[in-house]
């Protein structure tokens, strides 16, 4: 398959086309600060990054509000905040704090407009580990009229679980779109390119954090993944859409 032939993409939202990262620094950051607390961008994401799949795939059918305020638990531990031990009532208040920022949480400069000249060639949907509520506020930021929505809240369960990935191609199939045109895009390794390709979907990888990452000798907010090659890599979702309607 070439890239060219795509008819259809599928997309990951956080990591991809909302930087979470930034959002989930920025949130924890700012909850920490008046505690006398101040963990660096690293210690926080490794953290979530941790504790937020656990959490995840424990409790598959959880909202994605209720996986942030049992995440913020267990991080809060890990970073000497307020915690159920040690100050159950204010836990809670920065656990709804940390559950409820997801839509404030930026969209990357380029989303919208890559997003709406992809949209001129291709179907765009999104595949993404959130709530509705959620993606809602995010989409406001995004700007884009998708052509199919699923979250994690519709689906029953979180990726890299296999079954999210069987629900796109069959929500593909019902657009019309076989797998042959369908790519995968999306930031995380961990959360779509190995789930993805088990099914048998070709992925584009947005690397958006490849420098920075590389620098760090970290993984950011994801967990390490097995071991998987990506058919396409992009450093921005600008140079994909610039790649795609260059054919």
């Amino acid at each position: 398959m070439r890239l060219s032939d795509a008819r259809l993409l599928s997309f990951d939202c956080y990591g991809t086309l909302i930087d979470w990262e930034y959002g989930i620094t920025e949130t924890v950051t700012k909850i920490a600060a008046p505690h006398g607390a101040h963990p660096s961008e690293q210690e926080i994401l490794s953290l979530f990054a941790s504790h937020e799949t656990k959490v995840q795939d424990a409790n598959p059918t959880w909202t994605y509000p209720v996986i942030l305020r049992e995440t913020w638990r267990r991080m809060a531990t890990s970073l000497g905040l307020p915690d159920p031990a040690t100050g159950a009532e204010q836990c809670e208040r920065d656990a709804r704090t940390f559950a409820e920022s997801v839509p404030n949480w930026p969209a990357f400069p380029d989303s919208h407009d890559a997003l709406v000249e992809l949209q001129s060639r291709c179907k765009l949907v999104i595949l993404s580990n959130v709530d509705n509520a959620s993606f809602a506020g995010s989409n406001a930021r995004l700007g884009v009229t998708f052509d199919a929505i699923l979250t994690a809240q519709d689906i029953g369960s979180y990726k890299p679980d296999v079954h999210n990935f069987h629900v796109l191609l069959e929500k593909a199939r019902s657009m019309g779109v076989g797998i042959e045109q369908h790519v995968h895009v999306a930031q995380s390794l961990f959360h779509d390119h190995v789930p993805a390709q088990s099914v048998g979907l070709r992925t584009v990888w947005i690397n958006r954090y490849g420098a920075k990452r590389a620098a760090a000798g970290s993984l950011g907010a994801t967990p390490a993944a097995a071991p998987v090659t990506p058919h396409w890599e992009f450093p921005t979702l600008r140079a994909l859409a610039d790649a795609l309607l260059s054919f």
